[in-house]
C-alpha cells in the first residue's frame, strides 16, 4: 500500500481544500496533517536565510495519505497538483523509495 507524504505551503484555507480533495479521492484509506518534527531555522550562512516561509510567510503543512495501489497515487498526484495550481500554493511531494 503506497505511502505518500507532501508538503504544502500556503493557507489553512488551501490546506483544508486540497484536504478535502484527498478524502474525495475513491480508495484513499487514509488522510493525515502530520506535526513536522524538523524546527525551522533561520541561519544566516544558509541559502535559504531570509526565505518568507522563515520570517512569517505562508505556512508549510505536511500531509500522509495512504493510497491502496499504485494508480491510485498517481490519481491523487495528479488532482493535487492541478488543485495546487488553482489555488496558487507550493506542494512538494516526497520522493519514493523504490
Amino acid at each position: 500500500m503506497p505511502l505518500m507524504r507532501l508538503r504544502v505551503t500556503g493557507s489553512d484555507d488551501a490546506v483544508r481544500a486540497i484536504g478535502n480533495l484527498l478524502v474525495s479521492i475513491d480508495g484513499i484509506e487514509h488522510v493525515e496533517e502530520v506535526a513536522d518534527l524538523m524546527p525551522r531555522m533561520d541561519d544566516a550562512d544558509s541559502s535559504s536565510a531570509g526565505l518568507s516561509d522563515l520570517i512569517g510567510g505562508a505556512d508549510a503543512h505536511e500531509i500522509e495519505i495512504e493510497a491502496p495501489n499504485l494508480s491510485t497515487a498517481r490519481r491523487v498526484r495528479d488532482a493535487v497538483e492541478a488543485l495546487a495550481y488553482d489555488l496558487n500554493v507550493l506542494v512538494e511531494f516526497e520522493a519514493e523509495d523504490e
